[in-house]
C-alpha cells in the first residue's frame, strides 16, 4: 500500500494533552466526512474543517510507495536525536490510510504514535495515543482512547453521551470561526462557559495558532 501525505513538518503540538511537545506532524490527504473543497463544504458532514488536506504539495508531502518509506522520512524530520521522538498522524482522515504495517514502521523508528481521527473508522490499540473529535451527525464508532477533543459549539453533539465513553481526557476546545474573530471570541466564551458548569470537561486550545506555528 502507497501513503498520499499532504505535508509533514516539524513543530510543536498545538492542541491537548500534549500541547507544547516537539513533534512530526504527518498529514495524509483525504477525508470522509468534507471533501476539502470550499464548492462542497456546505454540504458536507464536517463543515468547520480549517485545515487544508487536498493533494499532495505541502511541505514535506507526496506519495509514500511503502510504510518504510514514510517512517524514515518521518525520522529525517525529526533528525539526528534519538530519544522522545513523537510524530502526530493526521489529516484529512488518517485512518482512511494508516495500517498496521505504517504503525509497525514508524516503531521501529523510535516514535511514540499518536492520532487525530474523527472517530468513524475503527483505530488499533497498537497506536500509542488515540484522540478522536467526533462530529455531529456522522456515526461514530471509536469509543475508547485517551483523549476525546470536541469541537464547541457544535449543534447535535450528544456530550452527555460522550462522558460515559471510555476516554482518560474530555476535551473542549472552541471552534474557529474561519475569519470571524468575533464569532471565535463568542465560541471562546461559551466553551469556557461550558468548561466551568461541566467539571469533567478540560478546555482545549489552539496554541500553535497564538504562537504562529504551522
Amino acid at each position: 500500500m502507497s501513503y498520499a501525505v499532504k505535508e509533514m513538518f516539524l513543530t510543536l503540538q498545538g492542541e491537548g494533552v500534549h500541547a507544547g511537545r516537539r513533534a512530526v506532524f504527518v498529514r495524509f490527504a483525504g477525508c470522509n466526512l468534507w471533501s476539502g473543497l470550499e464548492k462542497d463544504r456546505a454540504s458536507a458532514i464536517c463543515q468547520f474543517c480549517d485545515t487544508d488536506f487536498v493533494g499532495m504539495d505541502g511541505e514535506g508531502g507526496g506519495r509514500f510507495k511503502t510504510a518504510t518509506d514514510l517512517a524514515k522520512a518521518a525520522a529525517d524530520t525529526w533528525g539526528n536525536e534519538k530519544e522522545a521522538r513523537f510524530v502526530v498522524l493526521t489529516g484529512g482522515e488518517p485512518m482512511l490510510q494508516v495500517d498496521d504495517a505504517l504503525i509497525e514502521a514508524l516503531h521501529a523508528e523510535g516514535f511514540y504514535i499518536a492520532i487525530e481521527s474523527n472517530g468513524t473508522l475503527a483505530v488499533p490499540r497498537a497506536i500509542d495515543w488515540i484522540c478522536i473529535s467526533p462530529k455531529a451527525q456522522s456515526e461514530t464508532v471509536q469509543y475508547s482512547g485517551d483523549e476525546l477533543k470536541l469541537i464547541w459549539p457544535q449543534d447535535g453533539s450528544d456530550w452527555q453521551d460522550m462522558e460515559g465513553w471510555a476516554f482518560n481526557n474530555l476535551l473542549l476546545q472552541p471552534k474557529d470561526a474561519i475569519e470571524d474573530p468575533a464569532a471565535s471570541q463568542a465560541n471562546l466564551e461559551q466553551a469556557i462557559a461550558f468548561v466551568q458548569a461541566h467539571p469533567k470537561w478540560r478546555l482545549s486550545l489552539q496554541t500553535h495558532k497564538i504562537l504562529g506555528l504551522a
